[in-house]
């Protein structure tokens, strides 16, 4: 109601809207299709669990145990145009539930009917005694009267819904032809910017993809070697104290999570000693990253020392093991003064 009431005994007029109600029909026609699809691709285990019928799309759910690959989804799809390309009646009758249910119709597990049911037929295929329908299910909904009527059934999704549960999404009719032609143009304007043929596009994004990723690595060494004073642990950043050395940098530039990594590799060039490096992120917060080389675990535990550098940098905390141990914090103008704080726990324990 735009205005004023309804009232016992208004006279109102019905209007059905003819094109939503089409394009309803070729959708929950075509999740029939899918149904019958689905179990011959993938097994007789493949029950309905819950659809969606809108005039844009469809939405199915069944039973499954495990995603369905590209080329099972290719199958299904085949399937189902086929017999929509067929052409053949929809063929729908009124029947004793039992009577339906003994003929071969599929009934929803948990649905309630009544003593009377309307059996939906779609299609035909080959079977042991000859011809029978391809699809046979137990429906009060709406149906094409044809199965050329559904036009085209094409898939745009398959997911998880639950444990057990897949879901698949699909188009038909206009909607499906215009999806189609839509992914026709995005792969065109693809091919022109890749300046490719649509048929090399998939390779040649492949290939610019990893040759990106093959920079950036790069670009993540050249960034490692440069904090680090050029490769190696860097004579400037080695200092003694109390009779053991100490490798001590801030850097800016890497990747928090590269830190582990360059801790690693000077260790391994320090041979004996503790290893301290301070990163400073491009947010201007810290992390800082402990190693204590082997032979110096059993006296200096790399956490003590974490946790005395989050402090200087405002933070708190810290963990990991006896040899390698990470922290933050949230100033990183005070990396130097974590460094420092290290420096300190570390000539307090050692003398």
């Amino acid at each position: 109601m735009i205005e004023g009431r309804l009232a016992i005994g208004t006279a109102l007029e019905l209007v059905v809207d003819h094109a939503r109600r089409s394009a309803i029909r070729a959708n929950h026609s075509a999740t029939h299709l899918l149904h019958e699809a689905l179990r011959q691709v993938l097994g007789d285990h493949v029950a309905q669990k819950g659809s969606m019928v809108s005039g844009e799309r469809l939405r199915f759910d069944f039973t499954h145990q495990k995603p369905i690959s590209d080329e099972e989804l290719a199958q299904v799809e085949d399937i189902a145009n086929h017999v929509v390309l067929r052409n053949e009646p929809v063929i729908t009758r009124l029947m004793a539930v039992d009577e339906a249910i003994e003929s071969g119709a599929r009934a929803l597990f948990g649905e309630k009917y009544g003593d009377e049911v309307r059996v939906v037929s779609m299609g035909t295929m080959d079977g042991q005694n000859g011809p029978r329908p391809f699809s046979v299910e137990l429906c009060g909904g709406t149906h094409v009267s044809r199965t050329g009527d559904i036009g085209l059934v094409t898939v745009i999704g398959e997911s998880a819904v639950a444990s057990g549960i897949r879901r698949i999404e699909a188009k038909t009719a206009d909607v499906a032809r215009r999806h189609l032609n839509d992914e026709s143009r995005r792969l065109r304007d693809l091919a022109a910017l890749l300046k490719t043929p649509a048929d090399d596009a998939a390779e040649r994004l492949a290939a610019l993809i990893e040759d990106r990723r093959k920079l950036e690595r790069d670009l993540t060494d050249a960034r490692k070697k440069l904090a680090m004073g050029g490769g190696g642990a860097g004579e400037s950043a080695v200092r003694d104290v109390a009779g053991i050395k100490l490798f001590a940098r801030a850097i800016s530039g890497v990747e928090m999570k590269d830190l582990k990594s360059l801790a690693d590799e000077a260790k391994q060039s320090l041979g004996s000693g503790v290893v301290a490096i301070v990163g400073v992120g491009e947010d201007g917060k810290a992390g800082v990253v402990v190693g204590v080389t082997d032979d110096l675990v059993a006296r200096f535990n790399a956490v003590d020392f974490v946790r005395a550098a989050a402090e200087a940098l405002g933070g708190k905390g810290g963990g990991g093991r006896p040899d390698m141990a990470q922290a933050g914090g949230p100033d990183g103008t005070k990396a130097e003064d974590a460094l420092t704080a290290i420096a300190d726990l570390l000539a307090a324990k050692a003398g």
